[in-house]
Protein backbone atom coordinates (compact mmCIF):
# COMPACT_ATOMS: atom_id res chain seq x y z
CA UNK A 1 0.00 0.00 0.00
CA UNK A 2 1.28 3.36 -0.69
CA UNK A 3 3.05 5.57 2.26
CA UNK A 4 0.21 7.46 3.98
CA UNK A 5 0.95 11.09 3.60
CA UNK A 6 -1.25 13.95 5.28
CA UNK A 7 -3.33 15.77 2.58
CA UNK A 8 -2.21 18.75 3.25
CA UNK A 9 1.59 17.95 2.84
CA UNK A 10 0.17 16.17 -0.27
CA UNK A 11 -1.22 18.49 -1.77
CA UNK A 12 1.57 21.37 -1.02
CA UNK A 13 3.93 18.95 -2.68
CA UNK A 14 1.95 18.23 -5.61
CA UNK A 15 1.60 22.03 -6.34
CA UNK A 16 4.98 22.83 -5.71
CA UNK A 17 6.70 19.83 -8.27
CA UNK A 18 4.01 19.52 -10.31
CA UNK A 19 0.98 21.58 -11.07
CA UNK A 20 2.99 24.64 -10.56
CA UNK A 21 5.55 24.00 -13.30
CA UNK A 22 1.88 23.14 -15.65
CA UNK A 23 0.17 26.83 -15.02
CA UNK A 24 4.11 28.51 -15.11
CA UNK A 25 4.70 26.94 -18.62
CA UNK A 26 1.09 26.98 -20.62
CA UNK A 27 -0.06 30.18 -18.53
CA UNK A 28 2.96 32.49 -17.47
CA UNK A 29 0.97 35.50 -17.46
CA UNK A 30 -2.26 34.48 -15.63
CA UNK A 31 -2.50 35.70 -11.72
CA UNK A 32 -4.18 32.60 -9.89
CA UNK A 33 -3.98 31.62 -5.78
CA UNK A 34 -3.61 28.05 -5.61
CA UNK A 35 -4.22 25.93 -2.13
CA UNK A 36 -5.83 23.39 -0.18
CA UNK A 37 -9.85 24.15 0.77
CA UNK A 38 -12.84 22.86 1.46
CA UNK A 39 -14.77 20.52 4.24
CA UNK A 40 -12.56 17.54 3.97
CA UNK A 41 -10.30 15.92 6.73
CA UNK A 42 -6.92 16.90 5.74
CA UNK A 43 -7.89 20.19 5.43
CA UNK A 44 -8.29 19.86 9.34
CA UNK A 45 -5.24 17.58 9.28
CA UNK A 46 -7.36 14.94 10.73
CA UNK A 47 -6.94 12.39 7.96
CA UNK A 48 -5.62 8.88 8.39
CA UNK A 49 -4.76 6.12 6.03
CA UNK A 50 -8.58 5.16 5.61
CA UNK A 51 -9.15 9.02 4.41
CA UNK A 52 -7.77 7.89 0.80
CA UNK A 53 -11.00 6.13 -0.42
CA UNK A 54 -12.84 8.95 -0.77
CA UNK A 55 -12.33 12.50 -2.31
CA UNK A 56 -8.43 12.83 -0.79
CA UNK A 57 -5.32 12.44 -3.18
CA UNK A 58 -3.32 14.85 -5.01
CA UNK A 59 -5.98 17.75 -5.18
CA UNK A 60 -6.13 21.41 -4.56
CA UNK A 61 -8.08 24.31 -5.39
CA UNK A 62 -6.79 27.13 -7.91
CA UNK A 63 -8.80 30.85 -7.93
CA UNK A 64 -8.99 32.90 -10.69
CA UNK A 65 -10.25 36.67 -11.31
CA UNK A 66 -14.02 36.44 -12.48
CA UNK A 67 -12.62 37.84 -15.92
CA UNK A 68 -9.73 34.83 -16.09
CA UNK A 69 -12.35 32.44 -14.73
CA UNK A 70 -14.45 33.37 -17.95
CA UNK A 71 -11.74 33.40 -20.63
CA UNK A 72 -9.09 30.44 -18.85
CA UNK A 73 -10.51 27.96 -16.62
CA UNK A 74 -11.46 25.25 -19.24
CA UNK A 75 -8.82 26.03 -20.92
CA UNK A 76 -6.49 25.31 -17.27
CA UNK A 77 -8.53 22.57 -16.64
CA UNK A 78 -8.09 20.76 -20.01
CA UNK A 79 -3.66 21.26 -20.34
CA UNK A 80 -3.60 19.68 -16.63
CA UNK A 81 -5.79 16.66 -17.77
CA UNK A 82 -3.18 16.38 -20.91
CA UNK A 83 0.11 17.17 -18.79
CA UNK A 84 -0.15 16.03 -15.78
CA UNK A 85 1.21 12.51 -14.54
CA UNK A 86 -0.77 9.78 -13.85
CA UNK A 87 1.08 9.01 -10.35
CA UNK A 88 2.22 11.11 -7.74
CA UNK A 89 4.23 10.11 -4.92
CA UNK A 90 2.49 6.42 -5.38
CA UNK A 91 -0.83 8.04 -5.61
CA UNK A 92 -2.92 8.08 -8.50
CA UNK A 93 -3.90 12.10 -9.91
CA UNK A 94 -7.01 10.44 -11.80
CA UNK A 95 -9.82 10.56 -10.10
CA UNK A 96 -13.83 8.79 -11.01
CA UNK A 97 -16.04 10.46 -11.91
CA UNK A 98 -18.77 11.65 -9.37
CA UNK A 99 -20.79 8.13 -8.41
CA UNK A 100 -24.23 8.16 -6.70
CA UNK A 101 -22.77 9.09 -3.36
CA UNK A 102 -21.61 12.26 -5.15
CA UNK A 103 -18.05 11.46 -4.25
CA UNK A 104 -15.27 11.00 -6.27
CA UNK A 105 -12.61 8.37 -5.94
CA UNK A 106 -8.80 7.64 -6.75
CA UNK A 107 -8.41 5.71 -9.81
CA UNK A 108 -5.49 3.97 -11.50
CA UNK A 109 -4.85 5.13 -14.71
CA UNK A 110 -1.94 4.85 -17.03
CA UNK A 111 -2.42 6.69 -20.21
CA UNK A 112 -5.10 9.19 -21.73
CA UNK A 113 -6.11 12.16 -20.14
CA UNK A 114 -6.25 12.59 -16.12
CA UNK A 115 -9.40 13.34 -14.70
CA UNK A 116 -8.09 15.61 -12.14
CA UNK A 117 -9.46 16.50 -8.94
CA UNK A 118 -8.06 20.12 -9.40
CA UNK A 119 -11.00 22.81 -8.86
CA UNK A 120 -10.91 25.91 -11.09
CA UNK A 121 -13.29 28.64 -9.16
CA UNK A 122 -13.33 32.30 -8.37
CA UNK A 123 -12.68 33.99 -5.00
CA UNK A 124 -16.57 34.71 -5.17
CA UNK A 125 -17.96 31.55 -6.02
CA UNK A 126 -16.18 29.35 -3.40
CA UNK A 127 -17.46 31.67 -0.37
CA UNK A 128 -20.93 31.77 -1.94
CA UNK A 129 -21.02 27.73 -1.99
CA UNK A 130 -18.96 27.73 1.69
CA UNK A 131 -21.03 30.23 3.72
CA UNK A 132 -23.55 31.26 1.20
CA UNK A 133 -22.37 34.85 1.47
CA UNK A 134 -21.00 37.46 -0.89
CA UNK A 135 -17.46 38.50 0.29
CA UNK A 136 -17.69 41.55 -1.46
CA UNK A 137 -20.36 42.98 1.05
CA UNK A 138 -19.85 43.68 4.72
CA UNK A 139 -20.26 40.62 6.86
CA UNK A 140 -23.67 41.36 9.31
CA UNK A 141 -24.05 39.87 12.63
CA UNK A 142 -26.78 37.59 11.57
CA UNK A 143 -24.13 36.64 9.18
CA UNK A 144 -21.54 35.67 11.88
CA UNK A 145 -24.29 34.08 13.98
CA UNK A 146 -25.52 31.87 11.33
CA UNK A 147 -22.10 30.27 10.58
CA UNK A 148 -21.11 26.85 11.01
CA UNK A 149 -18.52 26.67 13.43
CA UNK A 150 -17.00 23.28 11.57
CA UNK A 151 -16.77 25.74 8.48
CA UNK A 152 -15.19 28.39 9.73
CA UNK A 153 -12.97 26.05 11.44
CA UNK A 154 -11.60 24.45 7.48
CA UNK A 155 -11.18 28.96 6.87
CA UNK A 156 -8.95 28.69 9.45
CA UNK A 157 -7.02 25.41 8.60
CA UNK A 158 -6.51 26.09 5.14
CA UNK A 159 -3.01 26.76 3.50
CA UNK A 160 -2.30 28.72 0.91
CA UNK A 161 0.47 27.36 -1.78
CA UNK A 162 0.18 30.53 -3.88
CA UNK A 163 -1.48 34.21 -3.64
CA UNK A 164 -1.88 36.72 -6.53
CA UNK A 165 -5.23 37.32 -5.34
CA UNK A 166 -4.74 37.96 -2.01
CA UNK A 167 -7.01 35.82 -0.80
CA UNK A 168 -5.17 35.72 1.93
CA UNK A 169 -6.79 39.16 3.42
CA UNK A 170 -10.38 37.58 2.85
CA UNK A 171 -9.64 34.80 5.11
CA UNK A 172 -8.52 36.95 8.05
CA UNK A 173 -12.02 38.41 8.57
CA UNK A 174 -13.09 34.88 9.63
CA UNK A 175 -9.87 33.92 11.89
CA UNK A 176 -12.03 34.08 15.09
CA UNK A 177 -15.22 35.95 16.13
CA UNK A 178 -15.75 39.15 16.90
CA UNK A 179 -15.55 39.83 20.99
CA UNK A 180 -19.42 40.44 21.08
CA UNK A 181 -20.49 37.49 18.73
CA UNK A 182 -17.79 35.52 21.07
CA UNK A 183 -19.02 36.35 24.16
CA UNK A 184 -23.25 35.74 23.35
CA UNK A 185 -21.51 31.70 21.78
CA UNK A 186 -20.40 31.32 24.81
CA UNK A 187 -23.27 32.73 26.79
CA UNK A 188 -25.20 29.90 24.84
CA UNK A 189 -22.91 27.07 25.83
CA UNK A 190 -23.67 28.26 29.54
CA UNK A 191 -26.90 28.30 29.18
CA UNK A 192 -27.68 25.02 27.42
CA UNK A 193 -25.22 23.81 30.97
CA UNK A 194 -28.26 25.81 32.98
CA UNK A 195 -30.96 24.39 31.50
CA UNK A 196 -30.06 20.54 32.38
CA UNK A 197 -27.67 20.64 35.55
CA UNK A 198 -29.87 19.65 37.97
CA UNK A 199 -31.42 16.79 36.09
CA UNK A 200 -28.34 14.79 36.17
CA UNK A 201 -29.18 13.83 39.94
CA UNK A 202 -33.17 14.30 39.53
CA UNK A 203 -32.93 11.47 36.85
CA UNK A 204 -30.82 9.66 39.66
CA UNK A 205 -33.81 10.05 41.85
CA UNK A 206 -36.17 8.67 39.73
CA UNK A 207 -33.71 5.42 39.23
CA UNK A 208 -33.20 6.59 35.56
CA UNK A 209 -29.73 5.99 35.02
CA UNK A 210 -30.06 6.18 30.98
CA UNK A 211 -31.39 9.29 31.61
CA UNK A 212 -28.82 11.07 33.74
CA UNK A 213 -26.55 9.62 31.57
CA UNK A 214 -27.78 11.24 28.61
CA UNK A 215 -28.24 14.43 30.19
CA UNK A 216 -24.49 14.07 31.52
CA UNK A 217 -23.33 13.58 28.18
CA UNK A 218 -25.07 16.37 27.05
CA UNK A 219 -23.19 18.80 29.47
CA UNK A 220 -19.97 17.16 29.01
CA UNK A 221 -20.00 17.95 25.57
CA UNK A 222 -21.32 22.13 26.30
CA UNK A 223 -18.16 22.14 28.62
CA UNK A 224 -15.73 20.81 25.86
CA UNK A 225 -17.49 23.71 23.39
CA UNK A 226 -17.02 26.09 26.42
CA UNK A 227 -13.47 25.07 26.15
CA UNK A 228 -13.12 25.99 22.82
CA UNK A 229 -14.30 28.82 23.29
CA UNK A 230 -11.82 29.69 25.71
CA UNK A 231 -9.09 29.26 23.56
CA UNK A 232 -10.58 31.16 20.61
CA UNK A 233 -10.87 27.99 18.25
CA UNK A 234 -13.97 26.91 16.10
CA UNK A 235 -15.56 23.63 17.45
CA UNK A 236 -15.67 21.24 14.55
CA UNK A 237 -18.76 18.68 14.15
CA UNK A 238 -18.48 15.37 16.26
CA UNK A 239 -16.87 13.51 13.99
CA UNK A 240 -13.97 15.34 15.45
CA UNK A 241 -14.90 16.97 18.05
CA UNK A 242 -12.92 14.25 20.48
CA UNK A 243 -10.17 14.52 18.21
CA UNK A 244 -9.75 18.33 17.97
CA UNK A 245 -10.85 18.71 21.59
CA UNK A 246 -7.32 16.68 22.58
CA UNK A 247 -4.98 19.42 21.43
CA UNK A 248 -6.66 21.81 23.21
CA UNK A 249 -4.04 22.86 26.64
CA UNK A 250 -7.50 22.52 28.65
CA UNK A 251 -8.06 19.12 27.59
CA UNK A 252 -4.76 17.88 29.59
CA UNK A 253 -7.52 19.22 32.99
CA UNK A 254 -10.80 18.24 32.01
CA UNK A 255 -10.04 14.95 30.45
CA UNK A 256 -9.03 12.64 33.59
CA UNK A 257 -12.46 14.14 35.18
CA UNK A 258 -14.30 13.13 32.54
CA UNK A 259 -13.08 9.75 32.31
CA UNK A 260 -14.05 9.68 36.12
CA UNK A 261 -17.51 11.34 35.52
CA UNK A 262 -18.20 8.59 32.40
CA UNK A 263 -17.07 5.53 34.52
CA UNK A 264 -19.13 6.69 37.26
CA UNK A 265 -21.16 3.97 38.92
CA UNK A 266 -24.21 6.13 40.19
CA UNK A 267 -25.83 9.74 39.81
CA UNK A 268 -24.02 10.19 43.08
CA UNK A 269 -20.58 9.85 42.22
CA UNK A 270 -21.42 10.61 38.44
CA UNK A 271 -22.46 14.66 40.18
CA UNK A 272 -19.36 14.65 42.60
CA UNK A 273 -17.07 14.30 39.09
CA UNK A 274 -19.12 16.57 37.19
CA UNK A 275 -19.22 19.18 39.84
CA UNK A 276 -15.12 18.99 39.87
CA UNK A 277 -15.21 19.94 35.62
CA UNK A 278 -17.94 22.43 36.60
CA UNK A 279 -15.73 24.18 38.99
CA UNK A 280 -12.59 23.80 36.84
CA UNK A 281 -14.87 25.48 34.54
CA UNK A 282 -15.86 28.29 36.78
CA UNK A 283 -11.93 29.13 37.37
CA UNK A 284 -10.88 28.74 33.52
CA UNK A 285 -13.66 31.71 32.56
CA UNK A 286 -12.81 34.03 35.82
CA UNK A 287 -9.06 33.89 34.63
CA UNK A 288 -10.48 35.15 31.06
CA UNK A 289 -11.13 38.75 33.13
CA UNK A 290 -13.69 39.76 30.99
CA UNK A 291 -16.70 39.59 33.35
CA UNK A 292 -16.34 40.30 37.39
CA UNK A 293 -15.35 36.32 39.20
CA UNK A 294 -18.29 34.55 39.49
CA UNK A 295 -19.39 31.68 41.55
CA UNK A 296 -16.15 28.75 41.77
CA UNK A 297 -17.61 26.25 43.88
CA UNK A 298 -21.23 24.23 43.51
CA UNK A 299 -23.77 24.36 45.35
CA UNK A 300 -27.45 22.68 46.25
CA UNK A 301 -30.08 23.63 43.67
CA UNK A 302 -32.28 25.79 45.38
CA UNK A 303 -32.22 23.79 48.54
CA UNK A 304 -32.55 20.17 47.08
CA UNK A 305 -29.53 17.60 46.98
CA UNK A 306 -28.78 18.20 43.31
CA UNK A 307 -25.05 19.71 43.39
CA UNK A 308 -24.93 23.19 40.15
CA UNK A 309 -22.78 25.73 39.54
CA UNK A 310 -25.84 27.92 38.29
CA UNK A 311 -24.60 28.34 35.11
CA UNK A 312 -26.71 30.68 34.10
CA UNK A 313 -25.43 33.43 36.30
CA UNK A 314 -22.27 32.97 33.75
CA UNK A 315 -24.45 33.08 30.93
CA UNK A 316 -25.90 36.33 32.11
CA UNK A 317 -23.21 38.13 33.16
CA UNK A 318 -21.79 37.36 29.88
CA UNK A 319 -24.50 39.51 27.92
CA UNK A 320 -24.42 42.65 30.19
CA UNK A 321 -20.82 42.81 28.90
CA UNK A 322 -22.48 42.68 25.41
CA UNK A 323 -21.99 46.11 23.45
CA UNK A 324 -23.86 45.56 20.34
CA UNK A 325 -27.48 46.07 20.62
CA UNK A 326 -28.40 43.64 18.05
CA UNK A 327 -26.79 40.76 19.89
CA UNK A 328 -27.49 41.80 23.34
CA UNK A 329 -31.79 41.62 22.39
CA UNK A 330 -30.97 38.60 21.07
CA UNK A 331 -29.57 37.75 24.49
CA UNK A 332 -32.29 39.29 26.53
CA UNK A 333 -34.42 36.39 24.93
CA UNK A 334 -33.55 33.81 27.47
CA UNK A 335 -31.24 36.22 29.49
CA UNK A 336 -33.81 36.82 32.94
Amino acid sequence: MTKFIPGLQLSQMYYEQIVKKILHKFFPKVNYSAGLIDYWSDVMGFDTPISRDHQRGPRLSIFLSKENHQKYSKKISEVLSENLSHEFKGYPTNFSGKVSDGIQRLQKSKSGKVNHLIRIQTVEAFFQEHLGIDIRKKITTKDRLSFSQQKLRVLRSWKIFHDDLHIKKAIEIFHYYPKDVWLYTMACEWEKISSEEAFVGRCGDLDDEIGSKIITSRIIQNIMNLCFLIEQEYIPYSKWLGTAFYRLKLSKKFLPIFEKVFQAKNRKEREKYLSQAYELLARKHNALKITKPWRTKVIDYYGRPYLVIFAHDFAKTLIEKIKNPEIKKLGKIFIK
